[in-house]
């Protein structure tokens, strides 16, 4: 799937809550704890997103010119935020994931059931995937 593909099925699938803020943060949190867990060695301070209110440790790797990550929270609404973005970025190529379009968030009215931290927080974990996108696009054109 593409990312608008996969940005597009979570707008369904947020549309079905029918704006309802507590069934819709539930949702959230129950994403989270379907992220797979990441090894406790790649839980360091290197791999923590900063800016983000709560700890998240986020990984990438590049396999068959596409990256995949992996990631975890101790907050469940942040590790399910953080499951959305690998949602829609895991399989993707680098060039994809810098110039995608994250749209979904408005679509899905984000903003009304996260607070600015964690929208601030949001940001720094976009910023952060789009940073190992970009070091991922560059090492291959140094190997090409």
């Amino acid at each position: 799937m593409t990312i608008n593909e996969t940005q597009d099925e979570i707008i369904n699938e947020f549309s079905l809550l029918d704006g309802d803020q507590e069934m819709t943060v539930f949702y959230i949190m129950e994403l989270g704890q379907k992220l797979p867990d990441i090894p406790e060695a790649d839980k360091t301070e290197d791999n923590v997103v900063k800016g983000c209110q709560s700890k998240v440790w986020l990984t990438a790797k590049l396999q068959d010119a596409k990256i995949f990550f992996a990631a975890d929270s101790n907050t469940a609404i942040t590790k399910g935020l953080v499951s959305l973005l690998i949602r829609i970025f895991n399989g993707q190529a680098p060039e994809d994931i810098l110039n995608a379009d994250l749209y979904f968030m408005k679509r899905i009215g984000m903003e009304r059931f996260i607070g600015t931290q964690r929208s601030n927080g949001f940001a720094a974990m976009i910023k952060q995937m789009k940073l190992y996108a970009l070091a991922y696009k560059t090492q291959m054109e140094v190997k090409s």
